[in-house]
């Protein structure tokens, strides 16, 4: 195997700073992970400062680059890339980007090339985000399930603990490994109403974003996603409002709170119902749902 990743800066300006991980591929309810990417490159300054080689990583049948056509030639030609950016927050604070695709092969050689690349830059932390479909309703907090070995940010933000067998994915896998390093590591799923999930939810972009921010300290501008998720909620009320059927779901997910205990960790997985599930109930739901996921991405033959 060939040189799997390459530095385009000097190591020693790079040392001591929090990585944060977005990768696409698992799950994204909500659009959540590529509104907050979209986001970040769109209002702070970013240099790639990595680059992983897609041909040792990347499946390029399942996940075909860009080519422009113009008129009668190919005009331009746009790889995939995953890397690592050098980003400075509102506060002109840097921190590492790792953004991208998660890779279709040799996850364990890109977690041991991450793990050296932490260990080399002496990496003070590592926070991730993604979200998954629940059914919760949009008139709620977005909701979050915390992870890894931050036992403060667990104890203040997790709503919901599952205990259950989930597919695996390289972001599980980077926690996973950087927690076993003793890497302060910390991941954030955000937990977006599943009628909504086919939608980009502005909501479920900031919670990731504050969440990300309560992990690391750093200043990142949600003016514009708030003015966009105010404009989104309009509509959704609106819609809830013309539909009768939408408006009984979101009323019976309502109800699935407990009396002055709401939360996701209250939500019913199935159909909503006054009494909350039992451990067991939730886990079967979401084993359902997580072997629902794993069958949209197998390759067809």
């Amino acid at each position: 195997m060939s040189e799997l990743y390459r530095f385009y800066k000097p190591t020693n300006e790079l040392r001591g700073l929090p990585m944060i991980a977005m990768l696409s591929g698992f799950s994204d309810a909500g659009s959540t992970i590529s509104q907050v990417s979209e986001h970040l490159f769109a209002n702070l300054d970013n240099e790639l400062v990595v680059r992983f080689d897609n041909d040792q990583l990347l499946d390029y049948r399942s996940r075909r680059p860009i080519l422009y056509f113009e008129k009668d030639h190919i005009e331009s030609y746009e790889p995939a890339t995953l890397g690592i950016f050098l980003m400075k927050d509102e506060a002109e604070q840097p921190f590492l980007f790792l953004e991208g695709y998660e890779p279709d092969f040799a996850w364990e050689a890109f977690s041991q090339a991450i793990t050296d690349i932490a260990t080399d830059l002496e990496v003070s932390s590592f926070t991730w985000v993604h979200s998954i479909p629940f059914p919760v309703p949009h008139t709620r907090p977005t909701g979050v399930t915390v992870s890894g070995n931050r036992k403060d940010l667990i104890e203040r933000f997790t709503e919901w603990k599952p205990q259950t067998q989930v597919p695996g994915n390289v972001i599980h896998l980077l926690e996973y490994r950087l927690s076993k390093l003793e890497f302060p590591s910390a991941g954030f799923v955000m937990l977006v109403p599943h009628y909504l999930a086919d939608n980009e939810v502005p909501q479920s972009a900031i919670t990731g974003i504050e969440m990300i921010a309560a992990a690391t300290q750093l200043v990142f501008p949600t003016d514009d996603l708030r003015e966009k998720a105010r404009k989104f909620l309009e509509k959704v009320d609106q819609q809830v409002a013309d539909n009768p059927d939408l408006a009984k779901l979101v009323s019976s997910l309502e109800q699935g709170y407990a009396s002055g205990e709401a939360g996701p960790s209250k939500a019913p997985i199935g159909r909503p119902h006054a009494q909350s599930p039992s451990a067991d109930q939730i886990a079967e739901e979401l084993e359902s749902y997580l072997a629902t996921v794993r069958r949209n991405q197998e390759p067809e033959e």
